[in-house]
């Protein structure tokens, strides 16, 4: 069962760090049908840090129970931000397996929007994916050919802190798979994965983007090249 204290612990330190006057320009930022309290990320992660390290959970499922609480019982988008938090505090790291990924699928679905998914993407999903790529690379696959958008741009940007460790044909496989599809958040994603890799390999990525040609979009091939001299 889900923490109840922790949750209300959460939810009184986001309403005592709420500014409710920034609250409406945060919320039309994010274009965002639930409402703000007003709390940035530095004030939000000063406000919860105390909160998060005083009560550790007890167990994986009591873990995944107090998130979904956070994540589904959300009346103020900063209380999703709060359950992404802990999905990633140190004291679970043990939690970070292959039978959590149901968990940021849920996320990444429901939430559906850049704020929450480029977070757990590239540090939730891509963590699992290198500690177990037999396991984590077929669903990548299968996602990056998914009716779901965000399911979709979660392949391809789940690997941005990988470097030299990426496994390009994975990246090329789920870039490849959305090559046609004309939305900016896919289009804008395969750009971001090809400049992240440029940092470690610029030849590669220019190689890749030449070899593509016009099938890749004028957004994707400016953001590739953007770092690229």
């Amino acid at each position: 069962m889900a923490d109840g204290q922790l949750v209300a612990a959460v939810r009184a330190a986001l309403a005592g760090a709420a500014d409710p006057a920034r609250a409406p320009a945060m919320q039309a930022y994010m274009k965002s049908d639930m409402l703000f309290r007003g709390v940035p990320k530095p004030v939000r992660e000063r406000a919860l840090r105390p909160v998060l390290a005083e009560r550790t959970l007890p167990s994986q499922s009591s873990w995944r129970a107090t998130v979904q609480a956070l994540w589904r019982e959300a009346e103020y988008r900063e209380e999703r931000y709060a359950a992404i938090d802990l999905t990633g505090h140190r004291a679970y790291r043990a939690y970070q397996r292959v039978d959590t990924l149901d968990l940021y699928e849920e996320m990444i679905t429901t939430g559906a929007w850049w704020d929450y998914v480029d977070e757990i993407a590239s540090r939730r999903v891509g963590p699992l994916l290198a500690a177990d790529p037999a396991a984590i690379r077929p669903v990548m696959l299968r996602w990056s050919r998914d009716g779901d958008l965000w399911r979709r741009r979660t392949s391809i940007i789940c690997q941005l802190s990988f470097k030299a460790a990426t496994d390009l044909d994975l990246l090329y496989a789920c870039i490849d798979a959305n090559l046609d599809d004309r939305d900016f958040f896919i289009r804008k994603a395969i750009g971001w994965a090809l400049r992240q890799y440029a940092w470690t390999n610029p030849t590669e990525v220019r190689r890749f983007v030449t070899a593509r040609g016009d099938a890749l979009s004028p957004l994707s091939r400016r953001e590739a090249l953007k770092n690229i001299g």
